[in-house]
Parts: C-alpha cells; structure tokens; sequence
C-alpha cells in the first residue's frame, strides 16, 4: 500500500501550489496590514492574529511571478513552522488532495533557483502539476540588504 499525504491547495498566478494540511493553522481572508520599514520587498506587512503580530509574506514576491493585479485582494494563508506563524499570502484557496507517492518529481529543471529552493516538488493531479510548496523555507525571510 502506498502512502498518501494531504496538501491544502491554493493558486498563484494561475498556478496550482499545495502545502501539507498540518502546516496550516488557518485561513483568512484579507486582512489589513501594518507596513514594515525596511523589511524585505516580500513582506507586506503585519497583521494583529487576535494578539499575536504575524508578517505577511507575498508568495508572489517570494517566488518571483507577476505582481497581483490592483483591486485583487489576497487570502492570508497562516502557517505554523517549527518556531514560527507567519501568514502566507496567495490569490485563491481551492481544495484538500491527497497524493500518493507514484506521482511526484522533483521540481523541473526548467524552474528558476529561487523558486526551487522553495518548492520541493510536483504531483502530477490528472492535467495540472501542483507545486509543493516546502513550508520551512517558504517563511524564512530573507535578510534585509544593506544591514
């Protein structure tokens, strides 16, 4: 019997992505931000989690795809990392799946550097590919330049 995992999925860009469902702590809808001086082109800002300051992370900035289009508001996606919540934000939720191991591959070589460091793989759903977004590194915030 093969073993099965379960990924949240979302949409970037017109692209399927899935993190594992334990990651996820919870998703919000848009939620208005604090900037944050000289933090990193990726984090838009800080949203109050009911008393807990948590940094939203653009996973377009991060991975490198076109800006969101003025008006489209983004979907918090909260995500729990060994030591840390940070909220992920992405254009759409769409489904829990579940995949089993015969339909990964490593991420395309066809794929930038950058975005490979942050997608572990892909899995094969029938037409599309979702991207398997690597939770840990996807919220490790790069260090601000010049400091």
């Amino acid at each position: 019997m093969t073993a099965t995992r379960q990924f949240a999925t979302f949409s970037l860009d017109g692209l399927l992505f899935g993190i594992e469902v334990g990651r996820i702590q919870e998703v919000l809808s848009y939620q208005e931000m604090t900037p944050v001086p000289l933090a990193p082109p990726a984090v838009l800002g800080l949203i109050n989690l009911r008393g807990q300051i948590v940094a939203a992370v653009d996973l377009r900035r991060r991975l490198g795809l076109r800006e969101r289009a003025p008006g489209q508001r983004p979907v918090n996606v909260v995500v729990r990392s060994d030591h840390d919540v940070i909220s992920l934000l992405v254009d759409e939720m769409g489904e829990v799946v579940e995949v089993g191991e015969e339909s990964f591959e490593l991420p395309p070589e066809t794929m930038d550097r950058g975005s490979r460091l942050l997608i572990s793989g892909v899995h094969k759903l029938g037409r599309r590919l979702m991207h398997v977004l690597d939770a840990e590194r996807a919220i490790e915030l790069p260090p601000v330049e010049g400091v």
